[in-house]
Parts: C-alpha cells; structure tokens; sequence
C-alpha cells in the first residue's frame, strides 16, 4: 500500500494527525482505484508495520475511513474497501419508516 520505494508517505514535520495522513493516503488509494471495492485492507498491525507508526495509529485512521464511509470492518474477518452506494440508493435506512 504504501510507496515501491520504501519509503513512508507519513510526514512527521507535517502539521496534521498521523492517522490523518495515513487516512489520506489510503482513500487518495480508493479513489485512484489501486484499493477496488471489495478489496481487503491488511491487519492494524500490518498496516502500522508498513507505514512505520504505531498500531493504535493505524486503528484510528482505520476508523477515520469508517466513518468516511471508505471502507467497512468485519468483526473476526477484516475491513474492506466499501462498494460505492448505487446511484438512487438512500444511504439511510430510517427512510423505508
């Protein structure tokens, strides 16, 4: 997920949250379509391993892009990118009431 080159796209000097950055950078990877819907992201652990932070790190942007609604977390299966909502679809479920 993170660059070929080794290198982390997390910019420690950088006046932002890094769980912002790493948010970022993962839903800048959705959109570009290198994560498709349905694709599963690596573990908390894996992810902090591959962008050198620490794994609480890597939860809270996890949870960011949750609440983005960039991707979708299973309990005892994993999270994944989110298929987009199809067009005319309500988002809501309080509007069937």
């Amino acid at each position: 997920m993170t660059p070929d080159s080794g290198q982390s796209p997390i910019d420690p000097t950088k006046i932002a949250y890094v769980y912002m950055q790493m948010a970022d950078h993962i839903a800048e990877q959705i959109s570009k379509g290198e994560l498709r819907p349905g694709a599963r992201l690596p573990g908390e652990r894996d992810l902090a391993a591959e962008y050198g932070v620490a794994h609480l790190t890597a939860r809270r942007a996890t949870r960011e892009l949750r609440e983005r609604g960039l991707v979708v977390t299973l309990p005892a299966k994993g999270t994944f990118v989110a298929y987009p909502p199809e067009a005319g679809q309500v988002a809501d479920d309080d509007s069937e009431a």
